[in-house]
């Protein structure tokens, strides 16, 4: 590409071509830094734009990096949503920065308070419904997410800076291929893009392995000389540089590959051995004695190396801590168990890649079988630091208090070894979130089965927000964290983002925790988790019982990705019957659907005190559930001995028992359209 020198400015800046977008950096890794400058439109007290700003970029051969930037948006009363591609189909996803004041807002951060911020976008966004003396105006941009920092000043009337660097993806294009081009110099090689979506025929060049400099030169790959850096070989003794590579080997007198992520370097054993016995023979057998001693001073240290790093593994991983909490609670020290290293690794066959029954963001779970027969789930989480240790142990202390059908139990732990391990209880029957969207042809899931698990979870969660002096919310409830056993019955799980509160307690995080498209909108803002929070979590499980649909949908631009506002859409528009499962639809009676859908809309209210609590969800879905057993019940009262038919309450009151006791108006519109060209485009939506 052309990059043409201004001499007009003193320095002489860079520019892209003859155009006015000057460059700021260039990479050999295909990267391309230039300025562009922020869209802005400003209100003042009666709602009139006062001051916009519009700009147009347009970039024939280049790409925004999808990788390198975010789209940011800078306002306290902004809601901004992205369309784009998915393969063949498009979607749409957005974010929402609010603020009543100053005193919210936080330098440097961007989740949502003054500043939220995505992935880049191609789309447009809606703005504006309150004029703000303090921020009379919404910014948007595209920038490089490593170059920007929000600071509360943005908000303010001329508060940002004119233009923001964003980052362009570059790549040769010829009608050869790279191999028949020959444009690698020597010890590069071709590097093509290795994102499965684009539609790129492009490449860029690369050193090989064990080479660094600029590929493109004919001198520009040069070999990395590991054994001057110690940081670049894995050697614990000896280096030697090759071309492109290195070897390790060990002195003399020791064997091994010499490497430290390897076996490393130990003495020859068989070389003492001789020399002992030479010497035994020429001189007594007293030096024979003195190698037999050292051999056993070397098992003894050796042996005494592993018990003090399972005690190092144990405190790091939070076995003071843990014996700490459970120290004044001596029930649940006994029935939660502390395992060794050696019966988990024996249980899971040294923790076989075949034994994996599901990974996710705290770690793997695998299947196993204990000494006495009992299959169990093994939990190995991800390497903890101390900042996250605390996580860890609040998920054992939590289900060591916990003792309820539908929740999984807990059955002991170990900290001894390098990740801390979970033991629970087998589920086999796999995830609620499997069987509704993943159907199992053994076990076609039925109306009544999912109305079951609905109160179930619901009874179990009631279970949790009101036990005793401690109230337990759940933080990450999804249909993929309810379990299902060999009798269908349901089993929350996976409580890692749990948290224990005291009556008198209030609780402030952070970092908000849970997973997009369950969370609940309030905390996001907030950062402030209440009872409340798991409700409107519950309540997005239950449209996706309703509707048979993923929390965050794949589809046409013109329909809302979010499944919670696709069903609250439907349900404003009285449309609910074209958007629910064709299961539903042919199993469940209209007054059914109708109540549990009227439920679910509900516990999604926005205003978390709007929200029903969850005592009130388990009431209302057991009411339901007992007025089928009633229906039923009352079409066999020939061989049932009934009471005028009467038994709803009885039904309901038992089977609570078993379970453990808007839209935005009047907004302003813009738009942010990414093809080749890219370009932000600003005007009013009446």
């Amino acid at each position: 590409f052309l990059i043409t020198c201004n001499d007009t400015f003193k320095p002489p800046k860079p520019f892209l071509t003859k155009s006015s977008i000057e460059v700021v950096n260039i990479s050999i890794d295909g990267h391309l830094n230039v300025l562009q400058y922020t869209a802005k439109d400003c209100y003042n007290a009666k709602g009139y734009s006062v001051d916009s700003n519009l700009p147009t970029i347009t970039l024939s051969k280049f790409t925004v990096s999808n990788t390198e930037n975010r789209f940011v948006v800078i306002g306290c009363d902004s809601y901004a949503y992205v369309r784009g591609y998915l393969g063949e189909n498009r979607y749409r996803a957005g974010c929402m920065s609010m603020c009543d004041s100053f005193d919210f807002v936080t330098n440097g951060s961007c989740i949502g308070t003054g500043c939220c911020q995505i992935e880049i976008p191609r789309g447009s966004f809606k703005n504006h419904t309150n004029v703000s003396s303090f921020n009379p105006c919404t910014y948007a941009f595209v920038v490089d997410q490593s170059q920007f920092h929000f600071t509360s000043n943005y908000l303010a009337f001329d508060g940002i800076p004119d233009d923001f660097p964003i980052v362009l993806d570059w790549e040769i294009t010829t009608i050869e291929t790279c191999e028949e081009a020959k444009i690698c110099g020597p010890n590069a090689s071709c590097d093509k893009s290795k994102d499965n979506t684009t539609t790129s025929s492009g490449y860029h060049c690369k050193c090989n392995k064990g080479y660094e400099g600029n590929p493109y030169l004919s001198d520009g790959c040069r070999d990395v000389n590991e054994f001057e850096d110690p940081s670049l070989n894995n050697c614990t003794h000896i280096c030697d540089n090759t071309a492109g590579n290195y070897t390790c080997r060990c002195p003399k007198g020791f064997r091994g590959d010499g490497r430290r992520d390897g076996g490393g370097c130990i003495p020859n054993q068989k070389n003492l051995i001789k020399v002992a016995l030479g010497a035994g023979c020429s001189g007594g057998l007293g030096l024979l004695f003195l190698i037999v001693g050292i051999w056993g001073l070397y098992k003894f240290t050796k042996k005494r190396r592993e018990i003090k790093s399972k005690q190092k593994f144990f405190k790091r991983n939070g076995g003071l801590l843990l014996q700490q909490e459970l120290s004044s609670n001596k029930s649940s020290v006994e029935k939660t168990k502390l395992f060794t290293s050696k019966d988990l690794e024996k249980a899971t066959d040294n923790y076989n890649a075949n034994r994996i029954l599901g990974q996710g963001g705290q770690g793997t779970v695998y299947k196993g079988m204990l000494a006495d027969g009992r299959i169990v789930a093994v939990k190995k989480s991800k390497l903890v630091d101390e900042n996250n240790v605390e996580q860890f142990i609040n998920e054992v202390v939590i289900l060591s208090q916990i003792n309820h059908r539908n929740i999984v139990k807990l059955l002991g732990c170990c900290l001894e070894t390098e990740v801390p391990l979970l033991v629970y209880e087998f589920v086999p029957n796999g995830t609620l979130y499997q069987n509704i969207h993943n159907h199992i042809e053994e076990f076609p899931i039925t109306w009544e089965l999912l109305l079951r698990i609905a109160v179930e979870v619901s009874g179990a969660l009631f279970y949790l927000h009101s036990a005793a002096s401690i109230s337990i919310y759940r933080r990450d409830i999804k249909s993929a964290n309810i379990l299902l056993d060999d009798k269908y019955r349901a089993k929350v799980s996976d409580f890692g983002t749990s948290r224990s509160i005291t009556v008198d307690q209030t609780h402030l995080t952070t970092k908000v925790q849970g997973t997009f498209g369950y969370v609940d909108p309030e905390y996001f803002q907030s950062s402030q988790f209440t009872e409340k929070s798991d409700v409107y979590s519950f309540g997005v499980v239950l449209v996706e019982i309703l509707t048979g649909q993923k929390p965050i949908r794949a589809i046409n631009i013109d329909e809302d990705r979010s499944l919670v506002g696709y069903f609250l859409q439907a349900m404003n528009e009285n449309r609910l019957f074209e958007v629910l499962d064709a299961l539903v639809l042919k199993e469940a009676e209209r007054e059914e659907i109708m109540t549990v859908a009227t439920l679910a809309k509900r516990c999604l209210n926005l205003n978390g005190k709007n929200r029903p609590t969850m005592k009130e969800v388990a009431f209302e879905l057991g009411g339901i559930r007992a007025s089928i057993g009633a229906s039923i019940l009352q079409q066999n009262c020939g061989v049932i001995d009934c009471v005028n038919g009467d038994i709803s309450e009885h039904y309901l009151e038992s089977d609570l028992v078993s379970m453990g006791t808007s839209i935005l108006n009047n907004s302003a519109a813009f738009s942010i359209d990414a093809g080749p060209a890219f370009s932000i485009d600003a005007r009013p939506l009446l």
